[in-house]
């Protein structure tokens, strides 16, 4: 499966208000596409690795891992359709590469078979 990536901040912040399940080494967010047919348009994803995680060379090796993951678990877990986003922290470059897909092949369950969430009570 050929990886398509989202490019443009737009993007990345249309995200943020969907389905979210933080793991250890990342933090995967998704939301459908507006107005695509689902069947029609394969998964993009996003990654997004801070300066706080540490320099160019440590955040280009967990970007590559997770790339590579997400590359072999997707054609059987992301849903078309979808736009993804995978926030990295500094656990991603130390576990191993096995754990690290097990932990996205559960982040996709958990994001597409949630819960429905509670209604907040407002505050007075």
């Amino acid at each position: 499966m050929k990886l398509t990536t989202l490019k443009k901040r737009s993007e990345f912040l249309r995200i943020r208000g969907g389905a979210r399940c933080p793991t250890p080494p990342f933090v995967l967010e998704t939301k459908p596409r507006d107005g695509v047919p689902t069947a029609t348009e394969p998964p993009r994803f996003g990654f997004t690795v801070t300066k706080a995680i540490g320099g160019a060379v440590e955040r280009n090796r967990i970007r590559r891992r997770l790339k590579a993951a997400v590359t072999a678990i997707a054609e059987t877990s992301a849903r078309p359709g979808h736009d993804y986003v995978l926030i990295a922290r500094k656990t991603a470059l130390e576990i191993s590469f096995d754990a690290l897909k097990k932990d996205l092949e559960r982040a996709f369950y958990r994001v597409h078979h949630a819960p429905a969430a509670k209604p907040r009570a407002k505050a007075k």
